[in-house]
């Protein structure tokens, strides 16, 4: 699939009240519950498209992020006693000038009252840019977002570990960690996408890279995650250790229709 693909998809913000999940009156309420057999991951469909706008901490906007559902599936345990039905998601990472910047498939999940997201989307790739021509594996841990999860709840941890190897010997540990999850309360977010009833979740993520036991090369970040049970993740920040916000990624559009075009609010070069 050519990157100029997610390009085209995009130009700006979907009109469709289709998916601009629940409308709410004045005060927060229970976010919309998909049905508790969880049959797609956030109510994503085959060639659903969704997007993401990616500000600095003064609202510049500094990329954009668009991701397709290329297939829907099923997977079991051993014992085949379980099924979990899945998402798998082209998704493109560009610059504020829409230059591509790196292409990755993603993986959601979901079974019974529970969606899934892969822990391959919390790796920044300019982690690995000193390990170039080295051989890599992934061990992605996926993060959990119940459907109604109880104010004040923990919810477990996930992320990715990367090994870094040479066909000779190991050179090092590169993972981004989130940790320390619980969900706060719930809030009414509205972006260009629509307007949701969301769940607040506030936890923190460590990304390191450690070469030996004494050389960890380290940094924390608190985020805090708006997301939707019908949707998914509707609005990210991510604050520095002195409470700072760094970034924010803000969800804008929402596309049942493979390859159609959507509207954004943020100005885009024409490619």
């Amino acid at each position: 699939m050519s990157p100029t693909y997610f390009v085209s998809l995009v130009t700006g913000l979907l009109a469709s009240a289709a998916l601009q999940a629940q409308t709410l009156p004045a005060g927060p309420a229970p976010a919309a519950t998909p049905a508790a057999n969880c049959p797609h991951p956030f109510g994503l469909a085959d060639n659903m498209a969704r997007h993401f706008t990616l500000q600095d901490g003064r609202g510049k906007t500094t990329g954009f992020v668009h991701q397709r559902v290329v297939s829907l599936g099923t997977e079991q345990n051993k014992k085949k006693t379980q099924t979990t039905n899945t998402a798998l998601l082209k998704s493109g990472t560009y610059d504020a000038k829409g230059r591509l910047l790196y292409l990755r498939d993603l993986t959601f999940r979901c079974r019974q009252d529970t969606a899934f997201t892969d822990g391959l989307d919390q790796l920044n790739p300019a982690q690995l840019s000193s390990f170039r021509d080295r051989l890599l594996t992934y061990s992605p841990s996926p993060l959990p977002w119940p459907n109604q999860p109880a104010v004040g709840s923990e919810l477990p941890s996930g992320g990715i570990m990367v090994d870094v190897r040479s066909s000779a010997v190991d050179i090092a540990k590169v993972y981004a960690t989130v940790s320390k999850r619980r969900v706060t309360g719930q809030e009414t977010v509205t972006t260009p996408a629509g307007t949701f009833a969301c769940y607040k979740v506030e936890a923190e993520l460590e990304t390191a890279t450690v070469a030996r036991a004494d050389l960890k090369l380290a940094s924390t970040m608190r985020v805090v995650d708006y997301y939707a049970p019908a949707v998914g993740l509707v609005k990210s920040e991510m604050y520095d250790k002195k409470g700072r916000l760094e970034q924010v990624r803000l969800l804008t559009g929402l596309d049942q229709s493979a390859g159609a075009v959507t509207k954004e609010t943020s100005k885009r070069k024409k490619l």
